[in-house]
């Protein structure tokens, strides 16, 4: 796979995860213990109450694996969002619609082993392993602030590889002009899943061009460690310059389809959560302002102006030119 260095959201490569750590999973999770989408915005959040009440507890990874800023091509002045406040405090509606209930509840869910489903129009449909997509030889680091439907945002160290490597892999068709993807259930161990909150199982898409765009990102760990089951174990998506329940978390299934897929929340509530979802200060929520956001992490009252395209314009604004991103939110 070919890497294209110094972009600005991608570390050097100095703070590559080094190849043992995802070599062999199950002998990462035996080691590591129970650690541990998309709900209403697919993100974490934390306040001081919610972390103390938070049965993930007080966790600091290997300083060794702390991204110096000084050496990093991703160019943010924020320090990145504490990993207990990625990982404590959850919208993931399968297990339950309390924010702490993804990492009270989200360990019951199964990852060993994991396939995902590969249909639609593809030259190449079927079931595959996880490592048969994904090369844990060629993993990436990459730090992408993440924003929220809800007003808040968090700059999270992601691991993984690009949408796009994957999508080559499979071959789509000419006419696939949009990739779906769907999350696992199991009502057995999904207790959330009994409430009616969508019509399961969770569903995102995105249009081609969006997909294969170098931004988007297929994430297997963070902050240097296996992903957590709460954060979308052991695959999820990561589209930063999109709200948070976008990136869908546990990904069973990829369609590639001619038509824009129905999408979970677009369904639910069309008037609040769009397909496109991109990030829009202008763009009001029915309920709430986009106008600015809450940094998680950074103080009860740190607030920050929300930034067109979460800031990542000068990489993904083409893709829309000429549409109204109001009525296309």
């Amino acid at each position: 796979m070919i890497r294209r260095p110094n972009e600005i959201w991608q570390a050097s490569g100095d703070e590559v995860t080094p190849k043992p750590l995802f070599m062999n999973r199950r002998k990462i999770i035996a080691s590591a213990g129970a650690i541990g989408l998309a709900g209403l915005a697919g993100c974490s959040d934390a306040s001081t109450a919610a972390q103390a009440q938070s049965p993930v507890g007080t966790h600091t990874p290997d300083p060794e694996r702390q991204l110096d800023y000084a050496r990093s091509d991703f160019r943010l002045d924020e320090a990145l969002t504490p990993y207990d406040a990625v990982t404590g405090y959850n919208n993931f509606y399968e297990f339950g619609l309390g924010k702490g209930d993804p990492a009270r509840y989200a360990d019951r869910m199964t990852t060993e082993p994991w396939s995902i489903e590969v249909d639609g129009l593809t030259d190449r449909p079927g079931t595959y392993a996880l490592a048969d997509l994904v090369d844990f030889d060629a993993l990436e680091e990459r730090i992408y602030r993440l924003r929220c439907v809800e007003a808040w945002s968090m700059v999270v160290p992601w691991i993984g590889v690009p949408l796009s490597a994957i999508i080559e892999q499979l071959r789509p068709s000419p006419a696939a002009r949009y990739v779906a993807f769907e999350t696992y259930l199991n009502r057995s161990e999904m207790r959330g899943v009994r409430f009616p909150v969508i019509d399961w199982p969770y569903r995102e898409g995105l249009r081609m061009d969006e997909a294969m765009n170098p931004l988007a990102f297929l994430a297997v760990g963070v902050y240097g460690e296996i992903l957590p089951n709460q954060n979308g174990a052991p695959i999820r998506l990561v589209v930063p310059w999109k709200y948070g329940y976008k990136s869908i978390k546990s990904i069973v299934k990829i369609s590639f389809v001619a038509d824009q897929p129905e999408t979970s929340w677009n369904l639910t509530a069309p008037n609040e959560y769009g397909f496109y979802s991109n990030v829009n200060p202008q763009r009001d929520h029915p309920r709430w302002s986009q106008r600015t956001e809450r940094v998680i992490g950074g103080g009860v009252f740190a607030r920050r102006d929300t930034e067109m395209f979460n800031g990542y314009a000068d990489q993904v604004a083409d893709m829309y030119a000429g549409m109204d991103l109001i009525e296309n939110h």
